[in-house]
């Protein structure tokens, strides 16, 4: 397979320019969003369900259908999630920095769709270089009159708003994302009974969608539902971002069809793995999935279902390669400390459960583990999962704490021999 490295043909085509509108203009830009302000509700809302668009944010739910469930009460609201913090996603940032008209076009589609006036561009704030493109390209719209009172020359007002986050990676859960929009804690908020679409931000009806969601639904409307569906696979409709990191030849983000198998993604794709090692485990869906290793999963084909079906998600794009010089009690060690780090703190048992599995990964890492530990570790994942199955059987209001548990139940269920090798001999077995 020949892929190329690309987020969009703007970019491709034009890569040092094509934050700006006069690029953006000259390659199509804000037709889509003039042919929106002519069309109604309905028609806009089962195009973007016909297309079979998946929210690229991670749960890969219907866009459409996440629209059609927004309550009729007004004022409604659009929040867009830019708030891109797991760990090994990178997708989000490229699109916001370099192609910031794009996802503007997708806020007004998405607004005029969902009778939306006021909209709020969430970016993290780790991004500053993002965040600034994302706010040129606003005051540009406006200035154009593609933002503001009557876009367009139409009665439809539009304002957007950009806020940068704080730096927590609880608030890409889209409540605890409101939350912090309202200036409160970010921490998430019981659903049901409430969900954003009924009671979100400042109580009334809101719609949170992905940066890269919102990206595709200029091509939707410009290119046609088929066209859209023709470009993808046949479960999962359209192109979607990989972020490839860690050891392989050519990282980057890639956009692809779903479809192709692993091995395709990591040698073909991504250019294998360098000097000559070995591929030993890789993360499929950023740090929250289960692990994959080969031979068992590299020819399973990359869909939602497929693997869903083999025990772990997509998420959020996120391929993280480990070569076979990999410490894998390190590797988890590192991924729960984050997770731990990153708690919010509001449901005990990720708030306790997290920090003791990340102080039994550090005692094993350290050379002072003891031979209760992999059967400590699992019931400690046990009372923050029930059952360690997949998905999880939460004990918390978001999935946060369940994510420090995939990789434990990951190096256990592959790799025993080299956790037990730490406990044993005292340190890594792949220390000479």
């Amino acid at each position: 397979m020949n892929a190329p490295l690309l987020v969009t043909k703007r970019m491709v085509e034009h890569p040092t320019d094509s934050h700006t509108l006069e690029r953006y203009k000259a390659t199509g830009g804000y037709a889509a969003a003039k042919r929106a302000v002519s069309m109604t509700r309905d028609e806009l809302v089962e195009a973007v369900k016909s297309s079979g668009l998946l929210g690229r944010g991670g749960a890969a739910f219907s866009a459409g259908l996440k629209w059609s469930f927004l309550a009729p009460a007004r004022p409604a609201y659009l929040v867009v999630n830019g708030d891109e913090s797991e760990p090994g996603t990178f997708k989000d940032r490229q699109l916001l920095e370099r192609d910031p008209h794009q996802l503007i076009e997708g806020v007004i589609i998405t607004a005029i769709a969902n009778e939306v006036h006021h909209a709020f561009i969430y970016i993290r704030g780790e991004y500053p270089k993002p965040a600034r493109r994302v706010q040129q390209a606003v005051e540009e719209a406006y200035r154009q009159g593609y933002l503001g009172q009557g876009i367009f020359n139409t009665d439809f007002d539009l304002e957007v708003i950009v806020h940068l986050g704080a730096g927590a990676y609880i608030c890409g859960e889209e409540t605890a994302l409101i939350n912090s929009l309202e200036g409160l804690r970010g921490e998430p908020r019981l659903k049901p009974p409430y969900f954003p679409a009924a009671v979100g931000l400042y109580n009334k009806p809101t719609i949170v969608n992905n940066v890269e969601t919102l990206s595709n639904l200029p091509h939707i409307l410009n290119d046609g539902v088929d066209a859209f569906k023709a470009l993808g696979h046949e479960a999962d409709t359209g192109t979607f971002l990989f972020s490839v990191s860690g050891h392989v030849e050519k990282p980057g983000n890639y956009e692809l069809p779903h479809g192709l198998t692993w091995r395709e993604l990591i040698f073909d794709v991504a250019g294998g793995i360098p000097n000559g090692r070995k591929l030993k485990t890789w993360i499929p869906g950023g740090a929250s999935a289960p692990w994959f290793v080969p031979p068992d999963h590299l020819d399973l084909p990359i869909t939602k279902d497929d693997t869903a079906k083999a025990g772990s998600m997509l998420g959020s794009g996120a391929v993280v390669v480990m070569n076979d010089s990999t410490c894998v009690v390190r590797a988890a060690e590192r991924v729960v400390r984050f997770f731990a780090h990153e708690s919010c703190g509001q449901c005990t048992p990720c708030r306790e459960g997290t920090s003791w599995l990340e102080l039994i990964l550090r005692r094993i890492e350290s050379g002072q583990g003891r031979e209760v530990d992999p059967d400590l570790l699992l019931d400690v994942s046990d009372n923050i999962s029930v059952g360690l199955a997949w998905p999880p059987k939460m004990t918390t209001i978001c999935p946060l704490g369940p994510s420090a548990v995939s990789p434990i139940i990951s190096i256990i269920k592959y790799f025993k021999d080299e956790v037990m090798a730490h406990i044993h001999d005292g340190r890594c077995p792949l220390i000479a």
